[in-house]
């Protein structure tokens, strides 16, 4: 006989409280009680020390006073010199250091990232931790056949309406690039309105140019209701790369920066330098030289209106220097996040930063390596917003629709990390071990204290098969890409969100270039 059924009473929990156990295990949580959720605290993992830290920032205000950002525009001029920037005679703008000081004391703080719907809303500041998609890919992967192809409105479309469904992935940012509509306005109102169709979360968005930006505020004020409601409550933020590394301003992104600030929508400062190639391979140096660049994008949109959200957006990438090529799935790449993030909370400003974008062309054990080392090492830092941290394979050449199913797990399993421990008079169990030890069966299956921490304590994933092997086998071997591909294809079938109602739909169709069609929202025809 088992040491389970030793006590009097086991028996009678065998035969008639299994079921109802499994049934109270697997019930909706509620959010208060669930594991894990968005938002957790991190930072316990920390790459640099105190010293270390006053050391990068010394460096960037150096870089910033005395080689500055080159080539920019008449606008930006006028606007940072105004602020105290000066021009030099190579026409590169330097930021003297108590600019950049008074710069991130005034800046805007804790800000909050609307979603459509306001359950979705992400408080960003101090070490909250939320994880999103990120990217331009231009091509999407069938994991079934392993094959890549071109990337369109729909997959875009699509993409939102997954994450829409998976909890772990908390913000949807464009993660690929369609290459079904060439003209660049179109590019960019298809751009915005497949990822707000598809969900209700925050949505981040790259535009192309500042004379577009007209059209996409028109836009979003239908979708909000007006002008007001869209200030009130900005449901999408600008990805904009600023900088051109190393250290020159882009003309495009300038002009859709200054467009964004003054239409009231949240700016990405984004800094991707690729160390060994655009940026110094040392990778403190290459740290020095994204947290320099975003600094003189902070003093730009400052300048512009103090104030205005905007997130630090250091982004430096790796190269493999072996060949030159990106390397996102590795351990410098992991470091250099963590770094990013240390550097965001030493400023005090909400930051991001890119982590799970997997060299792996297709969702196999390298891209779950890859994904879950750096996803989980950004999160322990506290990263604020953990950018391409879902779907990326290719080092941000394809996005896989499936890998999103595959990825939330991934990231229960690095937010639950994230949440760590607590340690207090309950939590250390002393009570519970002296009543099984001295006066119950021996063991913790069937305690209160098990089945109660079973909702609060532990994360279980969604796919992830945790069968015994004689159960994997009785059950026809079943393979996790396999049934990722059957959830995928389940929401793709089932979901069609319906926040911007079919009337409103047909509107917008009218005034703005939309090439998704009403029937692959699965409206009627």
């Amino acid at each position: 006989m088992s040491s389970v059924e030793t006590t009097d009473t086991a028996p009678a929990r065998r035969r008639g409280g299994r079921s109802a156990r499994v049934a109270l295990r697997s019930a909706p949580l509620a959010d208060d009680v669930k594991p894990i959720r968005a938002g957790m605290l991190g930072g316990t993992y920390r790459p640099l020390d105190e010293m270390g830290i006053a050391r990068i920032n010394q460096a960037a205000m150096d870089s910033l006073e005395q080689i500055g950002l080159g080539q920019p525009t008449p606008s930006c001029i006028t606007y940072c010199t105004a602020a105290g920037a000066r021009l030099s005679e190579e026409g590169r703008l330097l930021f003297p250091r108590a600019m950049v000081e008074d710069t991130i004391a005034k800046a805007g703080r804790n800000l909050v990232l609307h979603g459509q719907d306001p359950k979705h809303d992400m408080e960003i500041g101090g070490k909250r931790v939320y994880y999103g998609t990120a990217g331009a890919a231009t091509q999407v992967i069938d994991p079934i056949a392993r094959e890549y192809r071109n990337a369109t409105v729909q997959d875009l479309y699509d993409a939102a309406r997954i994450v829409d469904r998976m909890d772990n992935i908390h913000f949807f940012q464009r993660p690929l690039t369609p290459t079904d509509v060439q003209d660049l306005q179109t590019l960019d109102i298809n751009t915005l309105y497949g990822p707000i169709a598809g969900t209700t979360k925050h949505v981040g968005c790259s535009f192309t140019l500042g004379t577009n930006m007209k059209m996409v505020f028109e836009l979003l004020h239908h979708v909000a209701g007006s002008e007001k409601k869209w200030r009130e409550r900005p449901f999408v933020s600008n990805s904009n790369c600023h900088v051109v590394p190393p250290m020159k301003f882009g003309e495009d992104a300038s002009a859709v920066l200054e467009e964004c600030v003054h239409g009231g929508m949240p700016v990405l400062l984004l800094s991707a330098g690729q160390a060994g190639a655009t940026a110094p391979a040392a990778l403190a140096g290459a740290v020095v030289q994204a947290v320099a660049e975003v600094l003189g994008g902070l003093c730009y949109v400052n300048a512009i209106q103090a104030g205005a959200p905007a997130i630090f957006g250091t982004w430096p990438f790796v190269s493999d220097l072996r060949t030159g090529a990106m390397s996102g799935g590795s351990g410098e790449q992991a470091l250099l996040s963590a770094a990013c993030a240390q550097m965001a909370q030493y400023y005090d400003l909400p930051g991001g930063a890119a982590a799970g974008m997997a060299d792996s062309k297709i969702p196999d054990i390298q891209a779950g390596w890859e994904k879950g080392i750096t996803n989980v090492m950004a999160g322990l830092s506290g990263l604020n917003l953990v950018y391409e941290s879902a779907g990326m394979h290719g080092s941000l050449l394809g996005f896989c629709l499936d890998s999103l199913v595959l990825d939330n797990d991934i990231l229960g399993e690095c937010l639950r990390c994230v949440r760590g421990i607590e340690v207090n008079e309950d939590s250390v169990s002393l009570d519970v071990m002296r009543s099984v030890c001295m006066e119950g069966p021996g063991h913790y299956l069937g305690h209160n204290s098990t089945l109660e921490l079973m909702q609060r304590e532990y994360a279980y994933p969604e796919i992830g098969n945790r069968m015994s092997p004689k159960e994997w086998v009785e059950n026809g071997k079943p393979d996790i890409v396999e049934k990722a591909v059957q959830v995928k294809q389940g929401i793709l079938d089932s979901h069609f969100p319906r926040h911007i109602p079919e009337d409103l739909d047909s509107r917008l169709r009218q005034s703005y270039p939309i090439a998704l069609t009403r029937e692959q929202m699965g409206f009627a025809a």
